[in-house]
């Protein structure tokens, strides 16, 4: 499931305190991601840029479900013939996927790969697909489908055509161990912005927090907030741009993979917490559930914060998060 970015990412590089900032944006994983590292000079930085990239294409080759040689390939490739074994660290991705699965009932999917693209946001579909079209497109989805053998390390998709993929939840996940292994090489901050999927870590150089701009999604020029990053990943989903209206209602380019129908009712969701994995996967259910569904099953994780806008206008945030003026966007 592709997501807008809707949050445009504040930055100061004024360099304080013996810290400079080098920035670097590279393509991997089918989308860009935007590299930024505070060190103490500029080797230093750029040598743990290429860190980050490597570290990125080793995940790309491993979980990638269109690169023919990844292990989540070779899932795909045996779907209904046979279990393949995968490394602990995919094994791991499968499971956080599937328990998601299973807590959004189907609103996020692992296995939404199988889907039929039958649905066009280029402004070329004049009328809806038909309902016997749509329900085809969705046969092959069913994380129920998964089978998982942890003494083993194989996955086994039971139905032939069956196909998991990571998608923006593996570049969340891919963000976040970049964080992680630049806290161990001692890089007290930067940030992994993976499309969107955004992992933070430390201050800036002149000691404030690292800060992004949350768009007006109906006025794309204006802010309706800038809002310092207090916790280590932010993640928005948004469907403001990718759309399409029949009979008057709007429909996302992202689709609930338990239905084959687009989501509707949100134009925009960003969720704050502590890993950019399981952040998309919140952000990504919550424009499927609505808003209503979507910020209980946020409640249920208290590290994790919201903002949701309807495609009305209408704002609803978490108790901790404070945005100056009205509640509507106009």
């Amino acid at each position: 499931m592709k997501r807008i970015l809707l949050a445009a990412l504040i930055l100061s590089c004024l360099s304080t305190h013996a810290q400079i900032i080098r920035k670097r944006t590279t393509l991997l994983m089918g989308g860009r991601f935007d590299i930024t590292i505070s060190a103490v000079d500029s080797l230093s930085a750029e040598n743990n840029i290429d860190t980050v990239i490597a570290e990125i294409s080793r995940i790309e080759n491993l979980i990638s479900d269109w690169k023919t040689t990844s292990q989540v390939s070779a899932v795909n490739q045996n779907a209904g013939i046979a279990p393949v074994k995968v490394s602990a660290e995919v094994f791991a991705l499968t499971e956080r996927a599937i328990a998601l699965s299973k807590i959004t009932k189907g609103a996020f999917d692992v296995s939404f790969a199988a889907m039929d693209r039958i649905w066009k946001f280029d402004g070329t579909m004049t009328k809806m697909p038909s309902a016997e079209t749509i329900k085809r497109s969705v046969a092959k989805v069913g994380y129920q489908n998964i089978i998982l053998n942890k003494q083993q390390s194989t996955i086994f998709l039971k139905l032939k055509g069956m196909k998991i993929g990571f998608g923006a939840l593996g570049e969340g996940y891919a963000a976040d161990k970049c964080r992680e292994m630049m806290l161990a090489r001692g890089i007290k901050a930067g940030i992994v912005n993976a499309s969107g999927d955004m992992s933070t870590w430390g201050k800036q150089p002149n000691g404030d927090d690292w800060s992004i701009g949350i768009t007006n999604p109906t006025r794309e020029d204006t802010l309706l907030a800038v809002i310092p990053l207090k916790k280590s990943a932010v993640v928005t989903s948004g469907s403001y741009r990718k759309f399409v209206t029949f009979n008057g209602k709007r429909y996302s380019h992202i689709i609930n993979p338990a239905t084959g129908y687009p989501a509707t009712g949100l134009i925009s969701v960003t969720i704050f917490g502590p890993s950019a994995e399981m952040a998309n996967g919140l952000s990504t259910s919550t424009m499927v559930l609505g808003k209503m569904a979507g910020a209980q099953l946020i409640k249920k994780y208290p590290e994790y914060s919201y903002i949701i806008i309807t495609d009305k206008g209408e704002i609803l945030t978490s108790k901790d998060i404070k945005l100056p003026g009205h509640l509507l966007v106009n």
